[in-house]
């Protein structure tokens, strides 16, 4: 960089421009250093922008830790309601179909930027600010959920699944289709692709055998009086 030349100056930025990427080198250092580590400066030289402008735009360290997470919040929600709206509401082949969706929620919600940063910050800094992630939890699996968990309800409604209760059964997927990732996850990793789609297929299969239609009294005499026929 020039002396006397701010970083502002060039190339010109609009105002959301630069929030964005004052955000996104925050989270960055955030993650990186941890809270106690990172400073303005850092995140400044990060972002391209003079320390002022990261003042200005969020005030202290402890504002933008929290614009942050506010942020990341809203960005994993956006992707992860994209992605919910390919939902397999009328399945040809269930199995599959589940798959395909568990897929697309690990890569575009889970294993993304916005989600490894998100998942590292409250893993290391959850405890020091219990309502921040206490809000998180309202605003994000609060929101996300719910909305998974009706369209659990509609494939039940229809005959696909045997669901007593939607809410339990959207946590169970949710946790199954990406259970063989969190080692990688805990050790910083992102999963390769083939790992994401195991994953997703194991808990899927693992899924239906909990909540699979199962057959009626009825059809299962008729199966087994064909069968000794």
């Amino acid at each position: 960089m020039r002396p006397g030349v701010s970083p502002d100056s060039f190339p010109p930025r609009s105002h959301e421009a630069k929030r964005i990427s004052v955000v996104d080198a925050a989270a960055s250092v955030f993650c990186r250093e941890g809270f106690a580590g990172a400073n303005i400066d850092l995140i400044a030289a990060e972002a391209g922008v003079s320390r002022q402008t990261v003042y200005n735009h969020h005030g202290d360290k402890e504002k933008l830790f929290i614009s942050v997470v506010r942020d990341l919040t809203e960005r994993c929600n956006a992707g992860i309601f994209a992605t919910i709206a390919t939902f397999p509401d009328q399945p040809r082949d269930l199995e599959a179909d589940l798959i395909g969706f568990a897929v697309r929620l690990n890569q575009n919600c889970i294993c993304n930027r916005d989600g490894k940063f998100l998942r590292k910050l409250i893993q290391t800094e959850g405890e020091r600010y219990p309502e921040l992630f206490a809000e998180w939890r309202e605003q994000g699996p609060g929101r996300t959920w719910p909305a998974i968990a009706a369209r659990f309800a509609r494939l039940a409604y229809g005959g696909y699944l045997a669901i007593d209760d939607p809410d339990v059964a959207a946590r169970q997927f949710l946790g199954l289709v990406n259970a063989e990732l969190q080692t990688t996850f805990m050790l910083g990793g992102t999963p390769a692709e083939d790992e994401v789609v195991q994953s997703a297929t194991n808990g899927v299969r693992t899924f239906l055998r909990a909540f699979g239609k199962r057959p009626s009294p009825t059809s299962v005499k008729k199966h087994a009086a064909l069968a000794n026929a």
